[in-house]
């Protein structure tokens, strides 16, 4: 259990990948990815683990559309791996190639957009296809493809609307649990076979390390699935229990989920807990789990969901003790709403956004999602105020959540609240004492209040971060000026309007240190200098 249950969270490197296993085997490895959130610079730190390339997106683009910024088109993908192909011919490879296309917003690329207008979900899985299909072509051309071990697979599917879930991630029916898995192993052996018992996503590595000859780590929770091809007969294959989990309710202050998936029966643990048949009800829509008649069926159902349960690392619950959070069964519109919210906040529709948001608000009054997005587009559109009494609600809803607290500071200096601003920021500071934006604008709001002693602590400790950030350097500098350290101020601001001799603001403080060190000349030179650019 590798505990990465949401974005931003590392790979602990107690937990070796398949690439540093290959790696270390000979093999060049190369990952190309379709969307950031698989960037190991951002949203998967440590997933580049003993990859010799890593495909990641530039740190920095001009573009406001969401394709280069957040998400690549699968040929564009395939293109990228291709190109390495070229260039990294010999010897073994091991190359991911991730086709993140059938995602919302459903946008396929023509001539998919128009074939599959009705269904344009359907569209993007078919433009999938196609991308796939020109790398299994390239692979052919260049002589790769009939001693490959090639793996296709999802990593989840699409709720559709199937128990009111548009997309995924929020529950764990088997709409979006339940994926294809595609195999092939060298000179199409075993080509046609059909394995009909349950397998896991977690079977694929100790596959992959089976059939290139890999000791696979102890720790790993699937069994290679070439036992399982190379019988003749599989109805008697022994089950694999799976095991599903989700925390991603606790993103909105929800329950997290857990499933155990074992004997055509699936067992859901949540604040109303989940039994179903799953061959006599495939689509999850009959809950027996008060039933009599299932009751011992559900009892050793939870012994085995305890032991798997164990292996999990510390819970990131947000639940008091005694607490329940709430059942994601009864938020399901409202994260359909702030899912759509995001995808509009991310196209620049912020109106379509603030309505989403506000729908959200009124079947959950209680939201601090709802309510922190909302003062997040009440900040960008300059609307101080507004975005302050949603931003403190939140803060108040959700005490640990330095973002909002920082940013709810932010509308308060803006709106010329200070003492608010103050509080606020220190607020921020204490939950993530890293956040070099709240230090300096906290170091900004103490000079309004004329606490010069506490503003020079601030950017002080900024500049230990940073030691030639100007606004730090600035602000500090400032901060001695109020208390009448002239001499103090001087070394810095001459230096820095060497180095930048065309900065009114930072002139103007070499001036005013100047004047107080009693230098009226070289103070009206400097005056002279700060004024000459304003006036072109």
């Amino acid at each position: 259990m590798h505990g990465v249950t949401d974005f931003g969270v590392p790979l602990s490197p107690q937990h070796v990948t398949a690439a540093e296993l290959l790696k270390k085997r000979g093999y060049q490895t190369a990952a190309f990815i379709g969307a950031v959130i698989l960037d190991s610079n951002t949203l998967a730190p440590g997933l580049d683990r003993g990859f010799d390339f890593y495909d990641n997106f530039p740190a920095k683009t001009e573009t406001k559309q969401r394709w280069g910024r957040v998400e690549r088109r699968g040929m564009e993908v395939v293109a990228h791996a291709e190109t390495w192909f070229d260039k990294h011919r010999t010897g073994p490879h091991f190359v991911w190639v991730h086709l993140y296309d059938p995602h919302d917003p459903y946008e396929p690329p023509p001539p998919f957009s128009e074939r599959y207008k009705d269904h344009l979900y359907d569209g993007e899985i078919a433009y999938a296809d196609s991308a796939v299909a020109h790398w299994v072509a390239f692979l052919k051309k260049a002589g790769a493809y009939d001693n490959a071990i090639i793996v296709v697979t999802g990593d989840h599917g699409e709720g559709l609307g199937e128990h009111g879930e548009e997309t995924h991630g929020l529950f764990l029916y088997d709409s979006t649990l339940h994926v294809p898995l595609i195999l092939k192993t060298p000179a199409a052996a075993h080509h046609g076979v059909v394995i009909d018992v349950q397998v896991r996503t977690t079977d694929i590595l100790p596959t992959i390390l089976s059939a290139t000859g890999v000791a696979a780590p102890a720790e790993l929770n699937g069994e290679s699935l070439l036992p399982l091809i190379e019988q003749t007969n599989t109805v008697q294959a022994p089950n694999r229990a799976l095991f599903g989990e989700t925390d991603y309710p606790l993103r909105w202050g929800w329950a997290p989920l857990r499933a155990l998936r074992a004997d055509n029966t699936k067992l859901i643990e949540a604040p109303r807990p989940e039994l179903y048949d799953l061959q006599a009800d495939p689509k999850e829509l009959k809950n027996l789990y008060t039933s009599d008649s299932a009751s011992s069926k559900a009892q050793s159902m939870q012994t085995e969901m305890a032991k798997w349960k164990a292996k999990l690392p510390p819970s990131n619950s947000t639940a008091k003790p005694g607490e329940t959070l709430p059942d994601p069964k009864d938020k399901i519109e409202v994260q359909n709403l702030l899912h759509n919210a995001m995808l509009a906040s991310d196209d620049n529709r912020s109106s379509d956004a603030r309505q989403f948001l506000e729908k959200a608000l009124q079947l959950d009054p209680s939201s601090p999602t709802a309510l922190r997005q909302l003062g997040e587009l009440e900040l960008a559109a300059g609307d101080f105020a507004k975005a302050a009494v949603h931003l403190k609600r939140a803060c108040e809803l959700r005490p640990d959540d330095s973002t909002a607290t920082f940013e709810l500071g932010e509308a308060l200096e803006k709106s010329g609240d200070w003492p608010g601003a103050r509080d606020a920021l220190e607020s921020s500071l204490k939950l993530a004492p890293s956040q070099m934006s709240a230090r300096l604008m906290l170091g900004h709001v103490y000079l309004q209040l004329k606490d010069a002693k506490n503003a020079a602590d601030q950017f002080e400790a900024a500049l230990l971060v940073d030691s030639n950030n100007s606004d730090g350097r600035l602000g500090l500098a400032e901060a001695q000026i109020q208390q009448s350290d002239f001499a103090g101020a001087l070394p810095d601001l001459e230096a820095f309007t060497k180095s930048d001799p065309r900065n009114a603001a930072a002139l103007r403080l070499l001036a005013r240190a100047y004047r107080g060190l009693g230098r009226g000349q070289d103070a009206k030179r400097i005056e002279e200098q700060a004024a000459a650019p304003e006036k072109k």
